[in-house]
């Protein structure tokens, strides 16, 4: 089993700047990050409210509910930024739109003067909304409409949070990435037993099958899907 370590990440801000470059003259407010390994959830979470010292935007605080006061006696980026470095350091992480969330993770490094000013030196990324414009060409394939599509329950998320959506979007990768979501539940019957009940109601006959073969758009699909994961160090084979 893959035991490399993946982390699940999140962030909201005070808003985004309408250009190419979101980041601009906004700040986080809040950080979420979950863990996996050996595709499994470990509890081992980092989250963490922080101050901005700047407003919020109206139309922000309509996405995720969190208000300026609630912010007042939150630490600030400086006060929790070895800490978060640690948590994710030679990891792998997984975001989804990542150009998003790294440009406001590295502006506050920049900010800090950090001598470390981009991620990306000492994580690898996944960007899942990437991977889902190669699962789905053509497809809305925000978080709300992938976890829709894959029928993840999200009827808690009545706002965004950073560590509600980071879980969600662990949730996702897996089953993006050929996981069973189910097999990682405790509440959810043993891969063993669901073998046996498998096994008692197959019916081995002597009747031929039909062969289905692949068209050549699904052909083609299939490589894309593929080299994106070899370029993403997403295989498990050589």
């Amino acid at each position: 089993m893959n035991k490399k370590r993946i982390i699940i990440l999140d962030t909201e801000t005070t808003g985004i700047n309408k250009t190419n470059l979101p980041h601009i003259n906004h700040r986080i407010i809040e950080i979420g990050a979950v863990e996996i390994i050996g595709r499994r959830f470990t509890g081992n979470n980092f989250h963490v409210y922080i101050q901005p010292n700047r407003l919020i935007e109206s139309g922000a605080l309509k996405v995720h509910g969190i208000t300026n006061d609630f912010l007042l006696d939150k630490p600030f980026f400086k006060d929790i930024a070895d800490q978060f470095l640690k948590y994710i350091n030679k990891s792998t992480l997984v975001i989804h739109n990542a150009a998003f969330d790294l440009g406001f993770i590295n502006q506050e490094l920049s900010i800090l003067n950090k001598k470390i000013k981009n991620i990306n030196t000492f994580c690898s990324i996944i960007d899942t909304l990437k991977l889902a414009r190669v699962l789905f060409p053509g497809k809305k394939n925000t978080l709300d409409a992938l976890c829709k599509r894959y029928k993840i329950n999200k009827s808690h998320r009545k706002l965004h949070s950073a560590m509600v959506d980071a879980y969600l979007l662990g949730k996702l990768y897996l089953l993006m990435t050929g996981g069973q979501e189910s097999f990682f539940s405790s509440d959810i019957i043993s891969l063993k037993k669901q073998s046996q009940k498998l096994k008692k109601n197959i019916k081995i006959t002597n009747s031929s099958l039909r062969i289905l073969y692949s068209t050549p758009k699904e052909v083609d699909l299939h490589k894309k899907y593929l080299q994106y994961m070899k370029d993403n160090s997403m295989c498990l084979w050589h």
